[in-house]
């Protein structure tokens, strides 16, 4: 144990940077490793910086604009629910705080590397900071069980649903915003490609619904006014200072702002694609020739990449405010999602990308997955609250809290309550398992034809 308590102390000092810095810190030493020249090693890695800065402040800002709004449209509206959205932060301290942290790490790099010598992976997850969606289930499971070996097994169970679905995921960021050689890192995205992929398959079987489309990334199409992201950041800052009540000069700025935010977030995504593509170039290189015959291999990144699809920032505005409305509707839901809101247009970006960046039907898709997060993230909320206690991340008064986004993530969820023995987690095995396979040749299908192309 404590040899445990050294390495979480090592941990501790690594994670205390932020992940702007972390990251491309990270990506610099594989840079030099794999022997790129210093100077493209460096542009790269400033590129790299500068982008998920640029990401990072971008949403800080939003969260300042849209926060107090949040809050207004409550007290004005007389509503009243127990259960607080923080956003992700105590979810990572949950995680960074327990000692099942120092564990998953090799644990995460073993299994991957053991799955790419093996061929039932293409993914190298190097995304280090993102490590924690993956110990997370074990965190939980451990506070609910007690059982490190549960723990554990959450841990391994989770990495290869993640390892898998980030394989599948790669082929529509290459689709979606040229990145070749990429995918995405957080568990959060990736494994919420099985649904995107059921939904859309749906979507494909109503006559009325599997023709409409908008794509304001679609060549040879001029959407409008509604094609750009500012445009609809500045509608939805008008339709939440409305809904706040606010007098007209805070209107305006409000939609200026959220303008603003939707302006530089493209802006931020290109330099993060900028700044990696390189890199990711030069390193399947050099994995493909320590693993002979592999072929399209990926390199895991987080999310930052993909924001400067329109479509993506699009769908994941429009349902900032349709979250909003739900939360007000569906019976057994307690929380107001206020601090994870702006992660809506993270979690919802590969599921986009699968739908070929059809916004009605990113929209359609996220309006049950947004369903879905108020009722898991209610539903954790004491699990949640109580081991972020655990870890020193207390809000006083008994205040219940989750994160809507992360705290409500279906994966996760299931992974905690099939470890707890819950019977209906069980029942979802079979679902779970078509849902994934329906993926998987979709992932198939998509690839075969991007490369005949």
């Amino acid at each position: 144990m404590e040899i445990l308590n050294s390495i979480k102390s090592y941990l501790d000092a690594f994670f205390a940077f932020k992940a702007y810095i972390m990251l491309p810190l990270i990506i610099l030493i594989i840079a030099l490793i794999i022997r790129m020249r210093i100077k493209d090693a460096l542009l790269s890695t400033i590129r790299l910086a500068a982008g998920f800065a640029g990401i990072f402040i971008s949403f800080d800002f939003f969260v300042a604009q849209i926060g107090p709004a949040v809050k207004a449209i409550v007290e004005l509206r007389g509503l009243n629910y127990p259960v607080l959205d923080v956003g992700w932060p105590p979810l990572a301290a949950i995680t960074w705080g327990s000692w099942i942290a120092p564990l998953s790490i090799p644990l995460i790099i073993f299994i991957n590397f053991l799955m790419l010598s093996t061929g039932t992976t293409r993914t190298l997850d190097i995304d280090i900071w993102n490590y924690w969606h993956l110990a997370l289930p074990g965190a939980f499971v451990l506070g609910a069980t007690g059982s490190p070996v549960l723990a554990v097994f959450a841990v391994v169970l989770v990495t290869i649903y993640h390892l898998k679905t980030a394989d599948w995921s790669g082929v529509y960021v290459e689709e979606g915003v040229g990145l070749k050689g990429m995918t995405v890192s957080p568990l959060s995205v990736s494994g919420l490609v099985p649904l995107g992929v059921t939904l859309d398959k749906l979507w494909d079987s109503i006559p009325f619904l599997k023709n409409l489309s908008y794509n304001p990334e679609k060549k040879g199409t001029d959407p409008g006014l509604l094609g750009e992201p500012m445009v609809i950041g500045l509608l939805v800052g008008a339709l939440l200072g409305i809904a706040a009540g606010y007098p007209a000069k805070e209107i305006l700025e409000l939609s200026v702002h959220i303008a603003a935010v939707m302006f530089l977030l493209p802006k931020s995504g290109g330099l993060i694609g900028e700044g990696m593509e390189p890199v990711s170039m030069t390193l399947k290189e050099k994995i493909q020739a320590r693993f002979a015959g592999k072929e399209h291999l990926y390199i895991a990144l987080d999310t930052g990449m993909l924001m400067k699809h329109k479509s993506v920032i699009i769908t994941g505005l429009i349902l900032m405010p349709i979250s909003l409305i739900l939360a007000g509707l569906i019976p057994g839901n307690r929380v107001i999602p206020l601090g994870d809101l702006p992660n809506l247009i993270s979690v919802i970006s590969v599921i986009v990308l699968v739908h070929r960046g059809n916004v009605i039907r990113g929209v359609l898709t996220g309006i049950p997955l947004v369903a879905i997060y108020l009722l898991i993230s209610s539903n954790l909320a004491e699990i949640i609250t109580r081991l972020s206690g655990s870890v020193g991340m207390e809000f006083g008064n008994d205040q219940l809290i989750t994160a809507f986004t992360d705290g409500g993530n279906p994966v996760r969820w299931w992974i905690l309550r099939l470890f707890q023995g819950n019977l209906f987690a069980f029942i979802l095995i079979p679902v779970v398992f078509g849902m994934l396979f329906l993926a998987m040749r979709e992932a198939k299908n998509r690839e075969n034809k991007l490369y005949k192309d």
